[in-house]
C-alpha cells in the first residue's frame, strides 16, 4: 500500500521536494568513470555549499568535488555491491569553486529504476565544517586546560624555591654592605631571582592561579598611558596608531596585569613587521546577541569591550596558531624569547572573565582580539602607594605554619631576628601536637587553604586578638567572613621578606 501511494506522487512534486531540502542532494547516472559518477540534477542547497552553480555541475563527474581521490575508489568498490540495498558513508573534505575546503558527511544510496536494476544514484551531503571547528576548538581547550594544570603545579613547587633565594639575597646584602664586590655578587643573584619569579608569575597567570587586582578600568585610559612606551619599545621599526572609540564602556581587570598583556601583543607584532611596518591598537564596545555567529564557541551573548592588536607583518600559518597560547612554544630563536608571553595573554584575559581570538595569514599580518564584558560600575581610584614604615621590629607571639622547611626556616630566622617570638611548624597539625604555646598568639602566619581555614578560626577563638597573614597561592578568596578585614592580609608566593614584615608589621599595628 505504502509503495502504492509513492507511485501517486507526481514527478514535479518530487523534484520540488529534493530542490527544498535543507542538505545538498544530487542525482547521478550509475557508471564505473574514473572520475566519479556523472551529475545529472543537483538542488540548491548542494549548491550554495560547493559555491557552484547547476549548469557548471550537471553532466561533470562528480569527484571534481572531493578533496581525496581515495573515496573515488570507494565509490568504485561499492557500485559492485549497490543492489543489496546498502548506502555508502563516509566524510571529508569537499573542494568549493573558490578552492577553500569545506568538512563534509555523505550518503549513497541506489536508485533502482524498472524492473529492479540500478540506475542512479542518490547522494546526500551534509555540511559539518562548524561542527568540526568547534570541536577542534573544545580539544584546543582542554589541552590548553591540562598544560596549565601542570604549570601551575611546577610553578607552585618552583615558587618556594625562589622564596628561599629572593629571601637569603636580603639578609646576605646585610652582613656583605661593607664590601662592594660581594654585593654586587649578590645583587646579580637577587637579580635573576627576580626575573625567575617573574616566570612562574606568567606560568601561574596562564594556569589561572596567578591572582589578580581586579579594579575598574577604562582600557582607552590604559592604552593612551601606554602609548608612549609602545613608541619607544617600537623605535624605527614601524609606524604604531591608535584608533580608541568614543564613549567606551568600562571593564574590570588587573591594570598591572593587563598592561603585561597589551605589551606583550605590541612586542610581538613588532617582531612580525617588515619594511613599512604597522601597529594599530583599537577598541569598540561590542555586543554579542542571542544565535549570533561568533568567532569563539564559548563566547556568550552580551556587552563586551574589544581591545585589537593588528599589524602587517609576517603573519602565521594555520599550524602555529593551534600552539599559539600554550607555554613554552615560541618560534623566535633559541634564547630570544621564553614562550611565556602570550600564555600570560591568555590566562589574564580568561581570569578577567574575558576570551581571546587571533586571525593571521602568512605575509598578510596578525589581529588579536580580546573581549572583556562590559561594566557599568564608576571607575575605581588608584590605591595610594604603600610607604615603608619607620621601624619593623616586634615583640609579638607569631605562629608559621609552611609546608616547605627551607622556606619556613628562612622566614622564622628573619622574625626572630626581629624581636619576634616564632613557633613554626610543618603543619598545623604537627604545631598543635608538638608546639602547644602558652599565652596568646597574636600573628597566624599559614596558607588557609584545604584544612587550614578551619585550624584558623580554632585558633581565633582562643585568641581574639588573633591577626591572619594568609600566604595561599592558590586560589584561596580573600578576606574571609568570619575575621574583621582590618586583621587579615593575603601574599602570594614567591614573595620578599620585607614584603612579608610590612605586612606583618601592618597587621599588628592595626
Amino acid at each position: 500500500m505504502g509503495k502504492q501511494e509513492v507511485g501517486r506522487v507526481p514527478a514535479a512534486l518530487l523534484a520540488a521536494a529534493l530542490r527544498a531540502q535543507s542538505e545538498g542532494v544530487f542525482i547521478a547516472e550509475r557508471g564505473r568513470s574514473p572520475h566519479g559518477l556523472k551529475i545529472v540534477f543537483v538542488n540548491a542547497s548542494f549548491c550554495e555549499m560547493t559555491g557552484h552553480v547547476a549548469r557548471n555541475l550537471v553532466g561533470r563527474p562528480h569527484g571534481l568535488l572531493h578533496a581525496d581521490r581515495a573515496e573515488i575508489v570507494r565509490l568504485r568498490s561499492w557500485l559492485g555491491t549497490e543492489q543489496r540495498g546498502e548506502p555508502l558513508v563516509g566524510e571529508g573534505f569537499l573542494v568549493r569553486s573558490d578552492g577553500s575546503l569545506i568538512s563534509a558527511a555523505w550518503s549513497f544510496n541506489p536508485l533502482p529504476g524498472p524492473g529492479g536494476r540500478v540506475t542512479h544514484i542518490v547522494a546526500t551531503y551534509r555540511d559539518q565544517t562548524e561542527k568540526r571547528r568547534l570541536q577542534e576548538a573544545l580539544v584546543h581547550s582542554q589541552r590548553l586546560d591540562a598544560v596549565g594544570r601542570l604549570a601551575g603545579g611546577v610553578a607552585h613547587d618552583f615558587n618556594n624555591l625562589l622564596s628561599v633565594i629572593n629571601g637569603y639575597c636580603e639578609m646576605l646584602a646585610a652582613h656583605v654592605s661593607a664590601n662592594p664586590q660581594a654585593m654586587r655578587e649578590v645583587a646579580e643573584i637577587h637579580h635573576a631571582g627576580r626575573k625567575a619569579a617573574a616566570l612562574t608569575q606568567q606560568l601561574l597567570a596562564f594556569s589561572r592561579r596567578q591572582p589578580l587586582n581586579l579594579r575598574v578600568i577604562n582600557l582607552n585610559t590604559l592604552a593612551h598611558e601606554n602609548a608612549g612606551i609602545v613608541r619607544r619599545l617600537l623605535g624605527q621599526a614601524g609606524e604604531f596608531r591608535l584608533e580608541l572609540a568614543r564613549d567606551l564602556a568600562n571593564v574590570r581587570t588587573d591594570p598591572a596585569q593587563f598592561q603585561q598583556v597589551l605589551l606583550n601583543l605590541v612586542l610581538n607584532a613588532r617582531d612580525a613587521l617588515q619594511a613599512q611596518g604597522r601597529i594599530v591598537v583599537r577598541t569598540a564596545n561590542r555586543v554579542v546577541a542571542p544565535g549570533e555567529v561568533r568567532r569563539g564557541p564559548e563566547i556568550i551573548p552580551g556587552r563586551y569591550v574589544a581591545l585589537t592588536v593588528s599589524d602587517n607583518g609576517t603573519g602565521m600559518d594555520a599550524e602555529t596558531q593551534k600552539h599559539l597560547f600554550e607555554p613554552f612554544f615560541t618560534t623566535k630563536p633559541e634564547g630570544k624569547g621564553t614562550g611565556l608571553g602570550l600564555a600570560l595573554v591568555y590566562g589574564v584575559v580568561q581570569q578577567s572573565g574575558g576570551f581571546i581570538t587571533v586571525k593571521s595569514e602568512l605575509r598578510v599580518g596578525s589581529t588579536f582580539e580580546i573581549l572583556l564584558p562590559a561594566v557599568s560600575d564608576p571607575l575605581d581610584v588608584a590605591p595610594e602607594p604603600i610607604t615603608p614604615l619607620p621601624s619593623l621590629r616586634g615583640t609579638e607571639s607569631v605562629v608559621l605554619i609552611e609546608e616547605d622547611e627551607v622556606v619556613r626556616k628562612m622566614v622564622a630566622g628573619i622574625l626572630t631576628a626581629d624581636g619576634y617570638r616564632v613557633m613554626a611548624a610543618k603543619s598545623f597539625a604537627e604545631w598543635t601536637r608538638e608546639e602547644r604555646p602558652v599565652g596568646s598568639v597574636h600573628l597566624l602566619i599559614a596558607s588557609l587553604s584545604g584544612d587550614g581555614e578551619k585550624a584558623a578560626r580554632r585558633l581565633l577563638n582562643d585568641n581574639r586578638g588573633l591577626r591572619v597573614l594568609c600566604t595561599s597561592q592558590r586560589d584561596f578568596k580573600m578576606p574571609v567572613g568570619w575575621m574583621s578585614a582590618e586583621r587579615q592580609c593575603c601574599i602570594h608566593k614567591p614573595f620578599v621578606l620585607g614584603e612579608l614584615l610590612r605586612a606583618a608589621r601592618k597587621l599588628l599595628d592595626a
